[in-house]
């Protein structure tokens, strides 16, 4: 009874039964028998006598083989850590809903199967989350908890859905070879102000450039803090914007994603100097001075530049 001990599956009741009780649910004792109220009633364990696999037996039976997406559902993906794929539709009647369905008896065990709409609770929430409005309707997503949520999208027409398609989709993203969906705002068209706006798809361009000192906000529209930062980046951007190699950009992360980049709050500040791009957290102060001396401290560039400038006004000072 090992597995009752395993708090990733504190949810079973667990019941030790005599032989005769185990013949009546189709086991041939020792064995193991899950009771449910989905799917097939009685799902008999005919693995192992090994704990992993046991419980591994446990996780992938314990959701039904396609469920609506709800709170109930938010830990044996989200908290489990269970890869989902979500067909996200309005139309119960498709003919796409039964590729989907016969999809997933054929995969199950891979990924959890869900559907879900993106107008109300928490289903609305699921279709900010992975960059899906109604007008996207209907779409495909998997998202993998285990890998700092990675997101994939089908690129293909779901009203045109066919086994062989969505077969591809799921073994692409088991097999590793399917590359990860990434949200991100179109590029802007006039990018020559104080702070840089930086999107998704221009992310390794600008921030990624070797050749330069980047310091750079993580913001979200909604976010009053992010708000109350804004004149004092303008404010810096202004102090460094005839420094060639030194940017001060922003990145509104609620509508664009940087692969290895998480972001848990709002304003979140990353330093990326020339030749470290994996980026540091920002710890200091917030007012304008402290970013000034910050980057005086850190930055060759800002240092050399304004040394120059002081040396070039004591001269002038002197003519005078």
């Amino acid at each position: 009874m090992s597995a009752a001990k395993d708090p990733s599956v504190e949810k079973f009741s667990f019941f030790h039964t005599d032989k005769d009780c185990a013949a009546d649910y189709g086991v041939t004792a020792p064995g193991a028998v899950i009771v449910r109220n989905f799917d097939e009633p009685k799902v008999v364990y005919d693995g192992d006598n090994d704990l992993e696999k046991l419980v591994a037996f446990m996780k992938a039976n314990s959701t039904p083989t396609i469920f609506e997406f709800s709170d109930d559902y938010i830990e044996p993906i989200f908290q489990n850590k269970g890869s989902a794929i979500f067909l996200f539709s309005e139309d119960k009647e498709a003919a796409y809903q039964t590729v989907f369905a016969e999809a997933a008896k054929a995969h199950k065990g891979k990924v959890l199967f869900s559907t879900s709409g993106v107008t109300t609770g928490i289903q609305e929430r699921l279709g900010e989350f992975l960059g899906v409005t109604k007008d996207d309707m209907p779409t495909l997503r998997i998202v993998d908890p285990s890998t700092e949520l990675k997101k994939f999208k089908f690129d293909g027409d779901v009203n045109a859905l066919n086994a062989e398609a969505l077969d591809a989709f799921i073994n692409g993203f088991v097999d590793g070879s399917l590359a990860p969906h990434r949200k991100s705002e179109a590029v802007p068209e006039n990018n020559d102000g104080p702070v840089a706006t930086v999107v998704g798809t221009e992310w390794e361009k600008i921030v990624g450039d070797e050749t330069k000192d980047v310091l750079m906000e993580y913001y979200a529209p909604w976010c009053g803090h992010c708000k109350a930062l804004m004149p004092k980046w303008e404010e810096l951007g202004e102090w460094v914007k005839d420094i060639p190699d030194v940017v001060i950009a922003k990145m509104d992360s609620t509508a664009n994603e940087v692969e290895g980049v998480e972001i848990r709050g709002y304003p979140t500040l990353k330093w990326y100097p020339k030749g470290d791009k994996k980026g540091q957290d920002y710890n200091d102060g917030r007012e304008v001075k402290d970013f000034k001396e910050f980057l005086m401290k850190n930055s060759a560039s800002v240092a050399a530049h304004y040394a120059e400038g002081a040396a070039e006004e004591a001269v002038k000072q002197e003519e005078l």
